[in-house]
């Protein structure tokens, strides 16, 4: 402090002003006005009387001493109104009442004399406020994991010079805060699922719960005791023995690791960028997740993400060899040869009755059949590579009409004989299941002539080959050699069958004008007494 600063101060001291007056009056900090005090305290105890500064003027003695701040102004003239009413007023906080409330209430039962404001400062000064208070989860190494979806960097579409956000993905270890992060175009129940395979293959195991968002892609039902999953999701979550524990509605405190590493992951690594393609963003939040976030000080752990997760690796659980196998359920009816329909394929459907709904659950390369309500698997069976394909034993087959086999033969005798006769011997053959090609063979006559295709029927049971695709080849065989013979035939042959325009019992064109204008003529007549009315 310059001389002249320090001696202003002492003079100040010695005149008994205040330090946050002195403050106030010099423009000094109040703290180096205090360690001055403690300063010129200590040279007056040494040197009683004398100051020992020599820029420091001596004190006035003739003027009088000025009282000690604490002092000023603590006249029973300054004790607040609502003193006598402390109780009352205290009561009433404790019942949630504002200071408006309590002033109204003042005035009508205790005669108050105050002014509002005299009430809201004395409340304001006794007011006790409690801390909002939280709890804060503690959890062992590899127990939990959390996961939600954010917003990625704006990227551009492919095909296209528009630029969009992607869904980020985020999965957060909950004991390390290690997290993985992808972002995709489109989310669904798959997609959802293979994200968490790819994040328990990425942290090298797996973890005993997950914390989630109630989202459609996770969760189908919300519900506090019993939530219900999504099939795919539960299904994975069960090969890799997870517990899925969905977050209350509207409770994102619960899942707050995830929900703070999806802002730290925009506010820090994704702010203000721009990307190509999906891959780029991804390649750069793997970086950025292994080179910054993963290596840094967590605030409320104070220690570093990486060597916590180090730490909990060795808790997480051992992955399964094989990956996950998707599929996608669907509803189908089993029909009455005992089959179901499915990409234009039959599976048989035993001991499912005829007409019940059944779950068909599609994988890869197989599918199952199973109880709707039970879930109970039925049949299991190898995906047909070929459509029109009938996977069903011969043992199964039901033979006996029905009455849309009564229907497809009354409508293969229309056609004729030889063309019932291979509907009667298909349906003896292969039963209920080959109604699909007896309809083919009727449908042929709506619109192919009936006679070429009982003479199509005719050929195929000379030749031994009982199936639609040959009936039809035969019957566009015939059809194609007979419009070639008429190409071919005699043109006088060919004028003689064109229609004449000459003959006995055809009129001339002048009778059928008469006849048009005699009709014409009786129409006006009869009309016109009715026109006459309305003249």
């Amino acid at each position: 402090m310059k001389p002249n600063q320090r001696a202003t101060v002492y003079t100040l001291l010695e005149r008994k002003t205040s330090q946050r007056e002195i403050a106030r009056i010099t423009g000094i900090d109040r703290k180096t006005v205090r360690s001055y005090d403690k300063r010129w305290q200590a040279e007056r105890s040494n040197s009683p009387g004398v100051a020992t500064d020599p820029v420091a003027p001596a004190a006035d003695q003739t003027t009088p001493p000025r009282p000690p701040a604490s002092t000023l102004g603590a006249s029973a003239s300054t004790t607040s109104l609502c003193e006598p009413h402390r109780a009352f007023i205290e009561a009433q906080l404790k019942l949630g009442r504002n200071a408006m409330a309590i002033y109204q209430e003042l005035v009508d039962a205790h005669g108050f004399a105050g002014r509002y404001n005299s009430v809201k400062r004395f409340v304001a000064r006794i007011r006790v406020r409690e801390p909002e208070q939280f709890d804060r989860l503690s959890f062992l190494p590899g127990e939990e994991m959390q996961v939600d979806y954010g917003e990625g960097a704006p990227t551009r579409v492919p095909g296209s010079d528009r630029y969009r956000k992607p869904r980020l993905f985020v999965a957060t270890l909950r004991y390390s805060r290690r997290s993985f992060r992808r972002v995709v175009w489109k989310s669904g129940q798959q997609v959802w699922a293979e994200l968490h395979e790819q994040a328990w293959r990425y942290f090298g195991g797996s973890c005993r719960y997950v914390v989630l968002d109630n989202l459609k892609e996770g969760v189908l039902k919300p519900d506090l005791y019993e939530p219900q999953l999504n099939t795919v999701y539960a299904a994975t979550l069960a090969h890799y023995e997870v517990v899925a524990d969905p977050a209350r509605v509207r409770d994102p405190n619960r899942k707050g690791s995830v929900e703070n590493a999806i802002g730290h992951t925009q506010a820090t690594a994704l702010k203000g960028k721009r990307f190509e393609t999906i891959e780029e963003q991804n390649a750069y939040l793997e970086h950025w997740e292994t080179k910054w976030a993963a290596s840094r000080i967590h605030g409320s752990e104070r220690r570093q993400v990486q060597a916590m997760f180090e730490e909990e690796r060795a808790h997480l659980q051992p992955l399964s060899v094989l990956p996950m196998l998707y599929f996608s359920d669907e509803q189908r009816t089993v029909c009455d040869d005992g089959c179901v329909r499915v990409a234009h394929c039959s599976y048989a459907a035993r001991p499912a009755p005829i007409g019940a709904q059944v779950l068909v659950r599609i994988f890869e390369r197989r599918l199952e059949i199973r109880d709707l309500q039970t879930q109970a698997l039925l049949r299991t069976h190898t995906k047909a590579e070929r459509p029109g394909t009938v996977v069903l034993p011969n043992e199964e087959r039901v033979f006996n009409p029905s009455r849309e086999t009564r229907a497809i033969l009354r409508q293969a005798d229309d056609i004729g004989v030889d063309a019932a006769r291979l509907c009667q011997l298909l349906f003896a053959i292969e039963g209920r299941v080959g109604q699909r090609k007896l309809w083919g063979i009727v449908h042929l006559a709506d619109r192919y002539p009936r006679q070429m295709v009982n003479a199509a029927c005719a050929q195929a049971l000379d030749d031994g080959l009982y199936s639609y695709s040959h009936v039809k080849a035969i019957t566009e065989r015939l059809v194609a050699d007979a419009l070639r013979r008429m190409d071919s035939a005699d043109p006088a042959a060919q004028r003689a069958a064109q229609p004449t325009q000459a003959h006995d019992l055809i009129r001339s064109p002048q009778e059928y004008g008469d006849l048009f204008a005699l009709a014409s003529a009786s129409t006006t007549t009869e009309s016109t007494p009715q026109g006459d009315l309305f003249a």
